[in-house]
């Protein structure tokens, strides 16, 4: 029999643009900064956890095992396991699912989700050339044979390789593909810029009630998210110029697109027998969560899988889109966000995608990203799903008695989406 799972807390770093504050740490202390943190706030020393779930978008092979490097260093007991986790900009999100059916099916009592990524500490890679060359030359057998491949050396192997953020299969960066998102939904610059400043108006409204507090860990003195700005302007944002596509038509900039952010955050989940055992008070209850992919090669767009991974939700869980509380969803860019919302509004969508003869509907925005998304807050790929289970979490926490639910929302690369419910304990 399955038992029901909770989310305990979280805790993350302060979020903030690449390049600036988080240069001299690598991906594993990044990391390493939440996870001690979770450990601290819920008096987890030498306890033993079932199974940890930590995950990142850009890492380097110099960091493996990183996840149990990660563990190993929290205080965590040593015999707690950990394992990788990658779903791109979902994966935190994806690691706190799998946690949540493992304690779920009653294999663990408790455990930890998470996620980090930081640019700053972007894992380059050998040229092909140079890879070739070295790996020729450790497997030569005498000295004649390695002159004769040392021979075919050429200086611009030398260069270093980054890791890009275009697809694949279409060479279209996010941003590319987003640009013809809204193209084909009709999006205007304007309803961007309105989210990105309504985003930035409530995380700053969020912080000055004090609702991060204690959320966010400090790391050397800095207790608030870079990327955030109380006095964003929408005549500013109006100035800004487009990012991707940069002929008149493009309408993504970097005012409604998120940034490159660095930060790390983790998620406590525990079952309701190990609630009782250890006496915790957790904040919210996780309900379900689904996965979609759509075909962006073929021509579907490559960050409208949520709407998918929603649709099935709502139906397994035998409920409406307007039935929530609250709605939590990833603003990679304020543009993806309007076309979910309108696609939700579509006949014609549900009809090809949803399996669904009419549309799922409009959502009450008042109720969305209430204490400011990504935009405003900043996004590091595999550290936002956990930033958004703990905020949401404690959101229907501060909720009236009556039973309040959230909806999670998160896009990502490889034309993938992943959706979760939470219901106030």
């Amino acid at each position: 029999m399955n038992q029901k799972v909770y989310v305990v807390g979280g805790v993350r770093t302060p979020f903030v643009k690449s390049f600036s504050n988080y240069k001299e740490l690598s991906t594993q202390q990044l990391l390493e900064l939440s996870l001690k943190a979770l450990v601290e706030k819920y008096q987890l020393q030498n306890q033993i956890l079932g199974d940890v779930a930590l995950g990142a978008v850009m890492n380097s092979s110099k960091e493996w095992p990183l996840e149990r490097e990660v563990v190993l260093s929290s205080g965590l007991h040593p015999h707690t396991p950990a394992y990788f986790v990658q779903r791109a900009c979902g994966t935190g999100l994806e690691a706190a699912l799998q946690i949540a059916l493992k304690i779920s099916s009653r294999q663990i009592d408790w455990g930890i989700a998470g996620g980090v990524d930081t640019n700053s500490d972007l894992p380059l890679m050998a040229s092909d050339g140079l890879k070739k060359i070295f790996l020729r030359l450790n497997a030569a057998k005498s000295l004649s044979e390695r002159l004769a491949i040392a021979a075919g050396f050429r200086p611009q192997f030398l260069a270093p390789v980054a890791p890009t953020v275009a697809e694949k299969r279409t060479g279209l960066s996010m941003g590319e593909h987003c640009e013809l998102m809204v193209k084909e939904w009709k999006i205007s610059r304007e309803a961007q810029d309105e989210l990105a400043f309504t985003s930035h108006q409530r995380g700053a409204k969020a912080y000055d009630e004090g609702f991060y507090t204690d959320l966010i860990c400090d790391v050397a003195g800095l207790k608030r998210d870079g990327i955030l700005r109380a006095d964003t302007k929408i005549e500013k944002l109006k100035t800004l110029k487009p990012a991707f596509d940069k002929t008149s038509s493009g309408t993504l900039t970097a005012g409604n697109s998120t940034p490159l952010t660095d930060g790390s955050s983790v998620v406590l989940l525990a079952g309701e027998a190990q609630v009782e055992k250890k006496q915790l008070k957790p904040l919210a209850r996780f309900v379900d969560a689904e996965v979609a992919a759509l075909d962006f090669v073929g021509g579907d767009g490559l960050l409208m899988a949520p709407t998918v991974a929603v649709a099935r939700l709502l139906e397994r869980n035998q409920i409406a889109l307007q039935d929530f509380d609250y709605y939590e969803i990833h603003e990679a860019f304020a543009g993806q966000v309007l076309c979910t919302l309108k696609a939700w509004e579509s006949n014609d969508y549900a009809k090809k995608y949803l399996n669904r003869n009419q549309a799922l509907g409009s959502i009450d925005r008042v109720k969305m990203n209430v204490k400011g998304g990504s935009l405003a807050l900043g996004h590091p790929f595999a550290a936002t799903g956990g930033r958004i289970v703990a905020s949401l979490a404690k959101i229907l926490a501060q909720s009236s008695s009556e039973k309040k639910r959230g909806l999670i929302s998160i896009c990502t690369a490889g034309g993938m989406g992943v959706a979760a419910i939470l219901e106030s304990v």
